[in-house]
């Protein structure tokens, strides 16, 4: 399994981009986990790796009880704010290997857009702990296409000469391999896969830019030099002021199985 790369601090300092820039899932998701899965309003719902509540809110608009579980401070701080309001979300500081939640407490436990960082085999112990009987685990992620655009191209490129560890983040993909999926669900599990787009002003993209977790942060000696770069990719690829960005939306959704 790749080497730790401090994935609970990473993003300290990216909490409010992340909140502001990053994508929300499509509508297609939340369905098909309605129509295959069983998810229903009653379901209470274990979100690992919650960050700023981004995936906890598909949930609560469902009519869900989501735990929202986070290990980095600021993020879970954000997420409490956003989902104040909510009566049915309850913020918990754990992790994907150690949730905090009792035993046979949930019907679902989701990891969105955070799978790649977590210990698999201890994460598959926790959430097989604290499912109850007849539960399911429900992978999901945007994956942002590297390339055929001009943009995309354009982008890929930056993030490949500017990037502090892309390289070794991008190394870390292989959890989406059927290999992997397999042994982590320990048998048969479900898939589908949706395509998301967004078009995005410049502000926007560089907001998002500067969410990634493998780009040098403000302040940084590259930084500076990496946003110029930006400018003039998107200034040579925009259409009226915007570009387009593509993701491929991934869904694994299954029983967990004992190896």
């Amino acid at each position: 399994m790749p080497g730790n790369l401090d994935s609970t601090n990473r993003f300290s300092n990216r909490a409010e981009n992340y909140a502001r820039h990053r994508p929300t899932y499509p509508p297609e998701l939340l369905a098909a986990l309605v129509a295959e899965a069983g998810l229903s309003p009653a379901s209470v719902v274990a979100d690992v790796g919650s960050g700023t509540g981004i995936s906890c809110q598909i949930f609560l608009e469902h009519g869900c009880s989501v735990y929202g579980v986070e290990p980095n401070a600021d993020m879970r701080a954000l997420a409490e704010r956003a989902l104040r309001q909510e009566a049915r979300f309850t913020s918990v500081a754990g992790s994907a290997e150690a949730t905090g939640l009792p035993d046979d407490s949930v019907d679902f436990v989701t990891v969105a857009q955070a799978f790649h960082w977590v210990d698999r085999d201890r994460a598959k112990m926790e959430f097989a702990r604290i499912l109850r009987p007849g539960g399911q685990v429900a992978i999901f992620w945007n994956f942002r296409r590297t390339g055929g655009t001009p943009f995309l191209d354009g982008y890929e490129a930056m993030l490949d000469r500017f990037g502090t560890d892309y390289a070794r983040v991008k190394d870390r993909y292989r959890y989406r391999e059927p290999a992997v999926l397999a042994a982590f669900f320990g048998g048969p599990y479900a898939s589908r896969y949706f395509e998301h787009s967004r078009l995005l002003e410049r502000e926007e993209m560089r907001g998002l830019l500067q969410s990634a977790s493998y780009v040098p942060a403000a302040g940084a000696d590259n930084f500076e030099p990496m946003m110029k770069e930006f400018d003039r990719v998107f200034e040579e690829t925009q259409r009226d002021g915007r570009i387009k960005l593509i993701y491929d939306t991934e869904l694994y959704f299954g029983p967990l199985r004992s190896d």
